[in-house]
């Protein structure tokens, strides 16, 4: 019991030190997001939501570098392509999310005031980070799997011109 106890008390630690680190970079993200959309809005004629998706656009960008090397620099590393293609898929429907909100404030509602305007944007913003969260840390930056000690390792062959590769093979006997 205490063994489960202890286990459960890790993860959540391991989910707290991980939402803490998604936090900080997402903080720093919104402050990167809010900045630049005020900086187009104040010094361009740029609509709303057109000068909302640039600044999105540039904080994508930040929160990549962000998560990649500091708050999943754990996670697997194999796979680049893939990972920026779901990061860029799924921060785009993050995007579509926050807005959406925007959009419908600014037009459907006419609330267009820069504090309804901001007021909005931040609240897009908070729906869309839950969705951002969940889908990085579940498709995007994947964790390696866990390594049991004393697993058996099988080598496989390389391909030529590549180093042996081992696998773990958990459920097979010695002989």
């Amino acid at each position: 019991m205490s063994e489960r106890g202890g286990g459960l008390r890790g993860q959540v630690r391991q989910l707290a030190r991980e939402v803490a680190k998604f936090g900080a970079v997402g903080g720093a993200g919104v402050f990167v997001n809010l900045g630049v959309f005020n900086l187009v809005r104040s010094t361009t004629e740029i609509p709303v939501v057109r000068a909302s998706i640039i600044a999105t656009l540039v904080a994508i960008c930040f929160n990549y570098l962000g998560f990649r090397h500091f708050t999943y620099r754990d996670r697997d590393r194999s796979g680049r392509t893939r990972e920026l293609t779901l990061f860029l898929a799924f921060s785009g429907v993050g995007l579509v999310i926050e807005h959406g909100i925007l959009y419908a404030a600014t037009y459907g509602f006419g609330w267009n005031t820069t504090l309804q305007n901001n007021l909005f944007k931040f609240l897009g913003i908070g729906i869309a980070t839950l969705f951002r969260f969940w889908s990085y840390r579940t498709w995007v930056f994947r964790a390696l799997p866990v390594q049991q000690p004393g697993a058996l390792v099988e080598r496989r062959p390389a391909r030529s011109g590549q180093e042996p590769v081992a696998d773990p093979v958990p459920d097979r006997v010695a002989r």
